[in-house]
Formats: structure tokens, C-alpha cells, sequence
């Protein structure tokens, strides 16, 4: 019973405060990423999760994160993010919301605001920055996209996914 007492104790639960995130991570021009949960900083073996602030007006190039998945919460701000093979859609998530990031999907961040910065908590389900910058045509007017599942209607049409 001690012995698993003292291995719960350090090998149990982490709390990173946000004063002690890790801002040696690679970096995006127009934007600041701090490591919050990693392998080195708390043993994390599947999951990389930290914070993203994106500069008013700024934007990524397209690129995709290889095999990885990523989640993204909005805490503050507009963002806007673009995907597809010519990044021709389109949607936009404020505070709150959630974004999903599949593997291998060409996609672009975007802060929508030209004054207000975009913060965001990302959530990656790996340790490698993986980041494949791409060199594709990018349609000029992307198709814009309500995101509709199986449990709840568009509320335009009423249909489900």
C-alpha cells in the first residue's frame, strides 16, 4: 500500500500553472505557442496540449499535421479556418466553441479580428510537431460550411448529417 501511495504521488496527477508553460516550442510567424502538457514536462506519452495566440490579422500558411489529430478551443477572439486540397471551405469559431483538426488535412488558422488577438488551447493527440508547410493553389472565395452531425439539425434546412 505505500509503495503504491508514493508512485501515485509522483507518477499520479500533474498540474502545469499557466505562469509555467513552456514557450520553447516551434513557432509560427504572427503566432506565440506555449507547451503546457508534454512527455518531458509531465511523462504525457499520447497527448501534447498547450497554448496558441494568434496576433491580430495574422494567418498560417496551408500545411497539415501529418498522422496527428489536433483539437482547438477558442477561449478568446475569432477564429477562422480554411481546408481542403485548394483550402476552398470555410468556417468560423468564437469563444467556447471547439475545432476539430483531422490527420493529413490541408488547413490554415486564421485570427479573423484586425485589433483583438486569438487565444486558443490546442490539444494534439502526439508529441511530434509534426507540421508539413504546403505549396497549393488556394481558391480566392471558399465555400463557407455549417457543421451539421447526426444529433443535431441545421438549423437552416432542419436535416441532420
Amino acid at each position: 500500500m505505500a509503495e503504491t501511495k508514493e508512485k501515485w504521488k509522483h507518477d499520479g496527477v500533474r498540474i502545469v500553472k499557466g505562469t509555467e508553460l513552456d514557450t520553447n516550442t516551434p513557432q509560427t510567424p504572427g503566432m506565440n505557442r506555449a507547451a503546457a502538457i508534454t512527455y518531458a514536462r509531465c511523462g504525457a506519452e499520447k497527448l501534447w496540449a498547450g497554448t496558441v495566440v494568434i496576433h491580430p490579422n495574422a494567418k498560417t500558411g496551408a500545411h497539415h499535421h501529418g498522422p496527428v489529430e489536433s483539437v482547438i478551443y477558442v477561449v478568446k477572439g475569432k477564429a477562422r479556418m480554411r481546408w481542403g486540397e485548394q483550402l476552398e471551405f470555410v468556417a468560423e469559431a468564437g469563444p467556447g466553441d471547439f475545432i476539430h483538426v483531422p490527420p493529413y488535412v490541408p488547413h490554415q488558422e486564421i485570427n479573423a479580428s484586425e485589433e483583438e488577438p486569438l487565444s486558443c488551447v490546442l490539444c494534439r493527440s502526439g508529441q511530434e510537431p509534426v507540421v508539413v508547410n504546403l505549396d497549393i493553389p488556394v481558391v480566392e472565395k471558399p465555400e463557407e460550411v455549417h457543421w451539421v452531425d447526426n444529433i443535431h439539425p441545421d438549423p437552416g434546412t432542419g436535416k441532420r448529417g
